[in-house]
Formats: C-alpha cells, structure tokens, sequence
C-alpha cells in the first residue's frame, strides 16, 4: 500500500493514471491529513474541502486528455487569485472572492490538479518569517518551536510534513529558497519572467517570481513545465528553454562548479553548519567528477536596486486593497517608510537591477554555476516579528536573504537543495546559482546531487 504522505507528484500523477487510485481517494487522504497533522503547524489559511472534492470527482470521470498532473493535489500560497476565495495576501484587508483563478491556478488546474487549500504567508511577504497578526505563527515539520522561514512558509509546512506532494509559492527576496532550506524541500527560484503573473503584469517589479516547493527535483519540473511561458501582460519575459522533465533526468555533464561562503550582506556571519554544508557538497561534486574550487565572487550591492522595489512592491499591493485600514500595524508603518519611493525611483531602481545582474554574472565568465549556502542563520525559533516595527523586522531579516536576495535584483535561477539534516534536527540546505535562463544546469545538477546524497523526503514527527 502507497503511503500517499511520502509519495512524489510523478508517482501520485502514475498510480491515478493508471487506475490504482482515483484521485477522489488521494484527495480524501490528503484531506484527512491536513485534518490531522495542520492545527499543530498552521500552514494552511483556507482548506477548500468541497470544492476539491468536486474537483477531484471531476477528475475521475475525464476519460481522456488528462495531463501530467491529474489528480494531484496541491496548494496555493495566498498571494495568488483562486475563484471563490479572497485573496488575502495575508491579512484581512480583502474581503472580496476573486471572480477567477489566476494564471499559474488555471495552468494547473488544466494539467489536472486538485487545488485543495491556500497557505500561511506573513502580509505581503514582506518578511523570510510566516508570522502575522491575522494568521498567527506558522511552525517548522522538523521542530514546532522553530519557523519554516517565508514568506512562502505555510507552502513549505504543508509539503514538508506530508500534507500535499507539492504547493506554489513566490520568491521575491528569497521567499522560495529560504522555507525549502528550514524545511528540507528543494526549491527553485526560476528566471525572472520564466512564469507569469497574470492577471498582474509583474510581482514585486523586477523582483519576484513564482514557482513550486517541493520533496524531489523531478516534482519542481513537472510543475515548471507546467506554468512556466509568460503572456502579453507580463512586463518580464525570459529567453527560450527547454524541457525541465527532461533537464532533471538526463546527466549534467563536467561543470565547473565555484564556490564561497561570503555573504552578500557585509556584516552578516554565516553559521558553520552552512560552511560545513558548502564544504561538504564541494567535495561531492568533486568526486562527481566536477571541476570545483573556491571562488572569489566580488558580489556587487543589490540594496539601491533591492530596497526601492520592496517598498514599491508593498505599496502597489497595499493600494489595491479594499481595507487599508485592516493592514497590519507595521504593514502599515512600511507604507508609509516607502512613501519616497514615486514611479520615477521606482522605474530607476529596475534600471538598476539591469546594471546589478550585469555585475553580478560577471562570475559566471569562469564558472557555470555557483555554491553558497542558502541562509546564514539556522531556522529561528518562532516569533521572530514579535513586537518588532519594520526597521527592527528587517534588520531580523537580513541573515535569511544575505545569500539569496541579489539573485532576484539580478534575476538569474537560483535553486535551494537540500544537504540533510543538523545534529540540531533541522534541514540544512545550500544555494546552486545558474546562469541568465539556465534553469536546466541547475535541475540537472540538483538531481545528481539528490541521487548521490538522498534527502528525508517528509519530516520526522517533531519535538
């Protein structure tokens, strides 16, 4: 009997193909689980219980052109539209169900998937911590006393601990990378533009993008050949690719491979659990057969680049709300901290970005891809935000993005693989950093290091 708490997305997708499950029967066990295991971690805001029932009886009397993810269940972080449900980005200032899925929801649900509920997040995503006023505190699988990290946290509490194979997420400052990392998921940060924002021309500017997290390499390409493609009202567009399933299945070849444990942030020390993690991973793609050593790579400052996009991007999304006055307090104060941000700085600080990702893929004239560790800090105990305004908040945030947040001013693929677990109990995770539109090198990498170092695909019951 197949413990659908561990299964994959590709092993679910084949047992509802080929008739040993329904997919009614995987969302009641999936439902069941959510019931049993959430109310410990929080990681979902809203479970759609009915309507993915229906959904996934649906499902079961489509006969014929069924997609690569039929019968999947999988949830959605809150920032994105799902009909009949609000869009609460986190808090309570929306009230309104949106009238339509967005996008990236109805490419899924077109390949087949069951959407069965919508995930934690802190408001806005303005923070690498999932904790908010309206929704509370978020929990890591691994330990409750510890965060998930964010903002994508109640996706990777969700995957993590079993409850789906699978959820979307977004990565504006390293919102995908850092949950994968405290939860042991992998995590894909795709090219900018590689995924569109639909019905929204951009997420967070030059920021942002959006993609799922999930416990196996070949799972994340399943659902990126999915989503990805952009539409006409996507002001950012990435440059052609090929098949991520067949990327993550086939060898990566001989790579030059340089690696650094220097954050990006000056004054920020990264734990030496994440130096071990690095060291140890380079000298595994050295008996891989990789050309490995340690690089300096003379990062450019993202933060007149970063900054202005952050607070433009909260400000954008907080101006189309139908509740100002609902926003969290310190939502509210970071509106107002941003107000010097106008369109014309904004418009600059995308420039910008442009002169920063030239800058920083100046690396990659020696290397194909580059190792970092993902965070600087291990998994915090919950309650980071806890009476914390935005200027204490983000000096809270800056050991989590110190590594990740230049790879969304510069828009390259950045990807978050897991190394195992701490003798503190937690995941570890380091960065793998690829090349403009080179999504594929890093799949492919990623999946040989998964082959060669196997992760714990769910967590072990916590503490």
């Amino acid at each position: 009997m197949t413990d659908l708490s561990r299964a994959s997305v590709a092993e679910t997708a084949r047992l509802v193909a080929e008739g040993d499950l329904t997919a009614r029967i995987v969302l009641d066990e999936t439902l069941d689980r959510i019931a049993a295991t959430d109310p410990g971690l929080n990681a979902f805001s809203v479970v759609l219980a009915d309507a993915a029932r229906d959904e996934a009886s649906s499902r079961d009397q489509q006969r014929e052109a069924r997609g690569p993810l039929h019968g999947v269940p999988i949830a959605i972080k809150e920032e994105l539209d799902v009909a009949g449900t609000v869009t609460t980005f986190g808090g309570e200032a929306n009230s309104t169900p949106a009238a339509e899925d967005g996008e990236v929801v109805r490419l899924l649900r077109a390949a087949g998937a069951v959407i069965v509920g919508k995930t934690t997040m802190p408001e806005f995503g303005a923070w690498p911590y999932t904790e908010s006023v309206s929704r509370g505190i978020t929990r890591n699988p691994w330990d409750r006393t510890r965060t998930p990290g964010g903002s994508s946290g109640g996706t990777a509490a969700a995957v993590a601990s079993g409850m789906v194979p699978v959820g979307i997420g977004g990565d504006g400052g390293g919102s995908i990378r850092i949950p994968s990392a405290c939860c042991g998921l992998f995590g894909l940060k795709p090219q900018r533009g590689r995924v569109t924002t639909a019905p929204h021309p951009h997420l967070w500017w030059a920021l942002g993008t959006v993609g799922p997290l999930s416990r196996t390499v070949l799972d994340s390409a399943l659902v990126y050949d999915v989503i990805r493609g952009s539409r006409p009202t996507d002001r950012f567009s990435a440059g052609g690719s090929g098949s991520f399933v067949e990327a993550a299945q086939r060898a990566p070849g001989r790579l030059r491979v340089g690696w650094s444990v220097k954050p990006v942030t000056l004054g920020i020390k990264p734990d030496p659990v994440h130096v071990r993690a690095v060291e140890d991973t380079a000298r595994l793609l050295t008996d891989l057969g990789h050309d490995v050593r340690e690089i300096e790579p003379h990062y450019p400052d993202p933060t007149a680049a970063f900054v202005p996009q952050f607070f433009a991007g909260i400000r954008t999304e907080a101006d189309a709300v139908e509740h100002y006055d609902r926003l969290e307090r310190r939502t509210r104060e970071t509106y107002r901290l941003g107000s010097w941000v106008t369109p014309r700085v904004t418009e600059w600080a995308v420039r910008a970005s442009e002169r920063v990702g030239a800058k920083a893929n100046r690396v990659f004239q020696d290397i194909d891809v580059l190792l970092t560790p993902t965070m600087a800090h291990r998994p915090p105990r919950v309650g980071v935000l806890d009476g914390r305004g935005t200027v204490a908040s983000s000096l809270a945030a800056m050991p989590a993005i110190a590594y990740v947040a230049l790879w969304n001013v510069a828009g390259n693929p950045a990807a978050s693989v897991p190394c195992g677990l701490a003798a503190d109990g937690l995941p570890v995770g380091v960065q793998l950093v690829g090349r403009t539109d080179d999504e594929a090198t890093l799949l492919s990498l990623s999946a040989q290091l998964e082959q060669a170092r196997p992760w714990p695909v769910v967590a072990h019951e916590p503490r």
